[in-house]
């Protein structure tokens, strides 16, 4: 079996855009995977067309091979730009083998040890601006039998909090807390915004709310303030979406940088590549949270993932998406008792609904962290749940 051609395909999905990358082959077999980069889909497009001439004409099914010798091959080998594109084609590529084999992609990285796994939502919170608001959202949420909840409660601050914005934030926090109960875990997300003491001062107060978990809560790529803030934090420490790749994340582990482990299907090499990742965090005692705001084939891969890793500990989720996501493809996202279910479709078990697609195209969007705008990650009456298992509430 041979590679014939590679095209990536970009939809508008308002907070940002999705990138899909189709791999063909010569035998009539067609994998999917995905390379949504937020704000940097045109540069990753670019990158999947200059890595073309390195991967069509290969067997897509020897996706080790392949790899290494792709990124061997490349003088700029790291980074997200890199890393998303050939990301997505290493996804596509396990797509196609399952296809062959008539086999989910989780049969061939040890077969399954779990038929389910724990998911916290992300994207409860949409629009919501109040201490007040903040808790009516997340009982609503929790109402539908959500066990976790993860959001960021920090509005537009950056590098520093203000008394008012601290205290603001901590407010936020607290009456999540009071609205839920003792039992649903807080997962405080901090989009790597802030110098490390103001981290720290922060971790120490919100502890009193018990969060799960602090996410990246300094600049990512500045390994040493990480470290720093992890040594001294009230909280425990999630970080890794913006690390790259299996010599990034040993430097990062062996650092003792964080107590849970982040990495991104779509831009740190791909499933095999997250699976070493899994690998070495379960030799340093961390379990794994695979980062996952983006379309239904990353979270495809991921939920193979979960299936075949030891340390994986909780799945994201963005509990409401735009209305036509179930339009894009045959995504079956099923929810059971604070779970997703895994499914056993041969492949990633995602076909993309190309017209459906077409209908979305492109447009460039700029990040939200930091003009107010954040919760507001769909437009005004776009707002639904997507998967089975969560039933609409009147109101929305």
């Amino acid at each position: 079996m041979k590679i014939t051609n590679i095209e990536t395909i970009i939809l508008n999905a308002y907070r940002t855009n999705w990138s899909f990358v189709k791999v063909s082959t010569d035998e009539g077999i067609t994998g999917w995977g995905e390379a949504s980069l937020g704000t940097r889909e045109m540069a990753v497009q670019g990158c999947v067309e200059d890595l073309k001439r390195l991967i069509v004409g290969r067997n897509p099914l020897e996706i080790e091979r392949m790899m290494f010798e792709v990124t061997r091959d490349s003088y700029w080998k790291g980074g997200p730009v890199f890393g998303s594109a050939l990301s997505a084609v290493e996804m596509a590529c396990w797509d196609i083998l399952g296809k062959h084999y008539s086999a989910p992609v989780y049969s061939f990285l040890g077969g399954k040890m779990r038929d389910r796994v724990r998911m916290y939502a992300n994207a409860w919170f949409v629009g919501a601006k109040t201490p007040d608001e903040f808790a009516a959202k997340a009982k609503l949420a929790v109402s539908k039998g959500i066990t976790a909840l993860k959001w960021d409660p920090f509005g537009k601050a950056h590098l520093t909090l203000t008394k008012e914005e601290f205290w603001r934030a901590v407010d936020i926090v607290g009456a999540v807390r009071e609205a839920v109960g003792p039992n649903v875990d807080l997962l405080i997300e901090c989009h790597g915004r802030f110098v490390p003491n103001t981290a720290i001062e922060a971790s120490k107060e919100l502890a009193q709310f018990k969060p799960m978990f602090m996410e990246e809560p300094v600049e990512p790529h500045e390994l040493d303030m990480l470290v720093q803030v992890h040594n001294k934090s009230a909280v425990p420490i999630a970080a890794g979406e913006r690390i790259y790749g299996t010599y990034d994340w040993f430097k990062t582990l062996k650092a003792g940088a964080l107590d849970y482990a982040q990495p991104d299907v779509c831009h740190c090499g791909g499933i095999l590549e997250t699976k070493k990742i899994a690998a070495m965090a379960q030799a340093a005692g961390i379990m794994l949270s695979i980062h996952n705001p983006s379309g239904p084939l990353a979270n495809a891969a991921i939920l193979n993932l979960a299936a075949c890793t030891p340390n994986f500990y909780i799945h994201e989720i963005m509990l409401t998406d735009l209305p036509f996501r179930p339009q894009l493809s045959n995504e079956e996202v099923v929810y059971e008792n604070g779970c997703i279910l895994i499914n056993d479709k041969p492949g990633l078990g995602v076909e993309i609904n190309e017209a459906a697609v077409s209908e979305h195209p492109y447009e460039p969007i700029n990040l939200r962290h930091y003009n107010g705008n954040l919760t507001n990650i769909r437009p005004a009456g776009m707002n639904c749940y997507y998967f089975k298992g969560i039933a609409p509430d009147p109101e929305e």
